[in-house]
């Protein structure tokens, strides 16, 4: 029960793509393939042809024939059972069923052929899983590439923020060069804020030649002493020390004692610095900036079924330049017909319900510039509430079952393809143990809290290739409830609405600004109970 090749050969013998799945020679391939159409008759019905020592199995193909060279010994049953899915994956790959369109196509017919036959014999296998096993896809390519692009993203991100702080270090300089102020600092360098000021020691006069007064009067007072009178020289401070503010020289050989005793002593955190860098880290960099945010809350039965389904969204706009700012936005709905929109009160209803274009009503009134919090101006919200089960992107089934001083519990999740979820995590609460669960077997990774004693598990993405996934643990025993109520977290870069943003339409005439768009699908509240 062998079949030796697999073949497709023209009505006049010509060979366009034969499969061989045992070790034999090119000469007597090609020998017994040439002898093929000398064996079929004419107004025949028969669709085997046996010789001394091989069969051929054939069907018609157009003007060509699939043929498979098998022994004698073989079961001509399955053998025509191998013929049928072969002449079915024929059409799905090649282009056309003539000479041209097979011989295109060899290299994907014979790695569909490998994937129906192995070693001569046939595998338990379907048109659409050959299909599927032929596209090659690699959940740890995507992985791969999806971590990959997050560094691009974190570089390009980190760039922007040295070239902003670059540019705000410039106007501060132009901005002290104009009052003269910083003229008399030398070659000193003064930050922003009083609160987090650091004196360098260049080579200039003034005080960065080195003076080493404390600052510790309000800036008030500090402005006034240093407005019209050249500061009194002091003895400078030893070398790479700079001025120190907020600390006594009692507290400091407090703080040095309790060092060496071995304590461990973290300083104050600057908030200056710190604040100004998650300011530049959220600071959008396109002239126009909309986000549409979507954000779910789901809750889910243990048992099965929904109580809870409802999504709320957002799209707010983010504008840096006021000469940007008399402008409308034309969207595209996605025609979900549960989604109910709203506009602002100072939207203009009419337009955005007969052209979908966010205008105020005011249209000679610029909407709002500036950094006006992370989420923007809002210009739209909308709302869609279901209870068609379908729309959960994510389900969650707990089973937990106590065996003997053992309680196994297996947890497994179903993704619908309408989103790819990203870093999602399932929090399944734990009752208080001495020692962390035993984790059988895992789709992800898994981390255990033992302070507030939940076992975490986390998919960094859930795409079509893992749409499923199971996690098994084990724990004393406990009760069932106490493995409830689980929450998840995760996001998507689709939303349920599908709005999409145009263009930018200027009402002041010219070319529209620069804009970018970010989509995103949150949990607030997803749980199942």
């Amino acid at each position: 029960m062998v079949v030796l090749a697999a073949s497709i050969v023209s009505k006049n013998g010509k060979v366009l793509v034969s499969r061989q799945f045992v070790d034999m020679s090119r000469i007597r391939i090609e020998g017994l393939l040439a002898a093929f159409p000398k064996l079929i008759g004419i107004g025949k019905q028969h669709t085997y042809v046996e010789t001394e020592n091989v069969r051929y199995v054939y069907q018609p193909i157009e003007a060509l024939y699939l043929l498979l060279v098998t022994n004698k010994q073989s079961n001509i049953l399955d053998d025509l059972e191998t013929l049928r899915l072969l002449s079915k994956l024929v059409p799905e790959y090649a282009m056309s069923l003539d000479e041209e369109g097979i011989c295109q196509t060899a290299f994907e017919l014979i790695f569909a052929f490998d994937e129906v036959i192995s070693l001569g014999h046939k595998e338990n296998v379907t048109v659409a899983q050959v299909k599927q096993y032929c596209e090659m896809e690699s959940h740890e390519e995507k992985l791969h590439k999806l971590l990959l692009q997050n560094k691009i993203d974190e570089t390009k991100r980190r760039m922007k923020e040295e070239a902003s702080k670059i540019d705000q270090m410039k106007i501060e300089k132009n901005r002290g060069n104009k009052g003269g102020f910083m003229s008399s600092m030398g070659s000193g360098r003064i930050e922003s804020s009083f609160s987090d000021m650091s004196i360098s020691s260049g080579g200039g006069g003034g005080f960065g030649s080195g003076s080493g007064f404390g600052l510790t009067n309000d800036i008030d007072s500090f402005a006034s002493k240093s407005k019209g009178r050249q500061p009194s020289s002091a003895t400078a401070p030893p070398k790479g020390l700079g001025m120190k503010l907020g600390k006594n020289q009692r507290a400091n050989q407090f703080l040095e004692s309790l060092k060496a005793e071995g304590e461990m002593i973290v300083e104050d955190a600057q908030p200056s610095k710190l604040s100004s860098h998650i300011a530049a880290a959220h600071q959008p960099t396109d002239p126009v900036t909309l986000t549409a945010e979507e954000k779910l809350n789901v809750t889910l039965k243990r048992d099965g079924g929904m109580s809870n389904f409802d999504v709320q969204g957002q799209l707010s706009l983010q504008i840096l330049n006021p000469e940007d700012g008399l402008i409308q936005v034309q969207i595209e709905a996605g025609g979900n017909p549960g989604v109910i929109f709203k506009t602002h009160p100072n939207m203009n209803k009419e337009l955005f319900a007969n052209e979908n274009i966010l205008g105020l009503r005011d249209p000679s009134r610029p909407f709002p510039t500036g950094q006006t919090g992370d989420a923007g101006v809002g210009l739209l919200k909308w709302r869609m509430q279901s209870a068609d089960e379908s729309m959960v992107p994510l389900t969650i089934n707990c089973w937990p079952s106590v065996s003997g001083n053992e309680t196994f519990v297996s947890i497994e999740y179903e993704a619908s393809s309408m989103f790819d979820l990203r870093n999602v995590a399932i929090s399944v609460p734990l009752p208080a143990l001495r020692e962390p669960p035993s984790v059988r077997q895992i789709d992800g990774e898994w981390r255990y809290d033992s302070r507030n004693s939940i076992l975490e598990w986390s998919i960094l993405l859930i795409d079509n290739s893992n749409r499923s996934g199971s996690m098994e643990f084990v724990v004393p025993p406990a009760d069932s409830s106490s493995f409830f109520p689980i929450s998840v977290r995760f996001s998507a870069t689709s939303t349920y609405s599908e709005l999409k943003v145009v263009n930018i339409l200027p009402l002041k005439g010219g070319a529209p600004p620069k804009f970018s768009q970010r989509t995103q699908l949150i949990t607030e509240n997803y749980q199942v109970a």
